[in-house]
């Protein structure tokens, strides 16, 4: 939800430290993510840890681009991947 509202209201003040900090905060919670996944005790399937390690590596690409080159639209596929993911985890 962070990033949607980042994304509306991307010609607002202090866009640069906000989408910052947005993404900073998204790759945070990615990381855990990653590190859930590479213990040994985690009992998911190892075909879906691969899967969200997958996903999670495109994350960081996609979050070092935006952060590089920002542009609304690519927030697009980063609020649908966690809005899907929340959603899965029951989160919403």
């Amino acid at each position: 939800n962070m990033l949607a509202d980042v994304k509306a209201h991307w010609d607002a003040p202090e866009l640069e430290r906000r989408l910052d900090d947005v993404l900073r905060y998204n790759q945070r919670v990615w990381t855990l993510f990653q590190s859930e996944l590479v213990d040994p005790a985690n009992p998911l399937p190892i075909d879906i840890k691969k899967n969200l390690l997958s996903l999670s590596a495109f994350i960081d690409k996609r979050t070092y681009d935006l952060m590089a080159f920002p542009a609304p639209e690519k927030l697009d596929i980063l609020i649908s991947i966690n809005r899907n993911v929340s959603t899965g985890l029951g989160v919403n």
